[in-house]
């Protein structure tokens, strides 16, 4: 065996132990596995309800909303979306909108339009 050969095989012997050295490093923390969930968790509420919520606030008043204009959550359980009218430059028939979203549910737990309760359904924890 000539040296070269000996060569190549000394550097794809170092990039083999490497590469097993990372592969059995890569296991997750319980920790680590808990955040991801709640990031996917909140994620997943916060495009529930930017879908359903405008859909909603659609068929009570025939307008279409696009952007909140302000979002309150706990990061666990729910997700409130504001639209005010005098805070945009968009012309709705309403002034206020109010939705929120419980994960428990998993729909509209209220909806507020100008003060008036279209839906209001009970959280049970």
């Amino acid at each position: 065996m000539s040296n070269i050969q000996k060569l190549l095989i000394a550097i794809v012997g170092v990039f083999v132990v490497g590469f097993l050295m990372v592969g059995s490093n890569k296991e997750d923390t319980n920790e680590f596995k808990a955040n991801a969930a709640m990031v996917r968790a909140v994620a997943a509420m916060q495009t529930m309800a930017n879908k359903k919520c405008p859909s909603a606030i659609k068929s009570e008043t025939g307008d279409v909303v696009y952007f909140a204009t302000d979002t309150d959550t706990d990061k666990e359980t729910y997700v409130s979306l504001t639209w005010d009218a005098s805070k945009t430059a968009d012309k709705y028939s309403f002034k206020k909108a109010e939705c929120t979203l419980h994960l428990t549910l998993g729909g509209i737990s209220k909806l507020v339009i100008d003060g008036k309760t279209i839906i209001e359904k009970e959280v049970k924890y």
